[in-house]
């Protein structure tokens, strides 16, 4: 995982951000703090192993999105011939859907590993906040995650997360607590099945998509 791109990338992204939306001299730390801790929350929401109250604990690592244009059918047709079903009529033959290519399908996405990604997103913001974001602090993550010895389940690493990340904001010793969120957070990302390669993939995606929401005035 090359993290050095990542944080230069973010920082393109959120250099534009505050640019477009008139942010310049703006302490942001504690919005990009606030807002880590919601999208861990939200990861969380589509682990759902805390919820032991459920009998839908699975985590949400695969949602298959059906066609609208053939409601998942592959038949451009369908819905002229339910039409024409109704009405008695003789119905068209089957016609491929140009939109899906006759799969009925659109695609597949991972809702845990894009919310995975998100925190991501506002880690790698946080670093370049603080100035993190240097060779000698990269080296030290990765060093950390090979040695670290963190042995928490994965309910008490997003709990330990939420915590270390408000501490960014109100304690000393912040290269220290960004050095422990970093590591803490690729362990989650281990525990919850995903691979460097998944994750750095993942953001790629989502950063073009940020982009591109930028472009539209999100």
């Amino acid at each position: 995982m090359n993290l050095q791109k990542m944080f230069e990338m973010q920082k393109v992204l959120d250099d534009r951000i505050i640019k477009e939306k008139g942010l310049e001299g703006q302490d942001l730390l504690p919005n990009l703090i606030l807002a880590l801790q919601v999208e861990l929350a939200e990861c969380a929401n589509e682990w759902r192993g805390f919820k032991h109250w459920s009998n839908d604990r699975e985590p949400r690592t695969k949602i298959e999105h059906f066609c609208p244009t053939c409601d998942g059918t592959g038949d451009e047709n369908h819905d002229i011939n339910l039409q024409y079903l109704e009405e008695g009529h003789a119905t068209e033959a089957y016609s491929e859907c140009q939109d899906c290519n006759g799969s009925g399908k659109l695609g597949e996405t991972n809702p845990l590993l894009e919310e995975y990604v998100d925190c991501l997103h506002f880690i790698l913001s946080i670093g370049n906040k603080l100035g993190l974001n240097n060779e000698k602090t990269i080296s030290s993550i990765h060093l950390s995650y090979l040695s670290s010895t963190i042995g928490f389940n994965t309910v008490r690493l997003f709990s330990s997360l939420m915590s270390t990340a408000y501490r960014l904001q109100v304690m000393n010793g912040k290269e220290e607590q960004f050095l422990h969120l970093f590591v803490s957070f690729f362990i989650l990302g281990e525990q919850l099945g995903f691979t460097f390669e998944q994750i750095e993939a993942a953001y790629m995606e989502k950063n073009a998509v940020n982009h591109q929401r930028q472009q539209e005035g999100y």
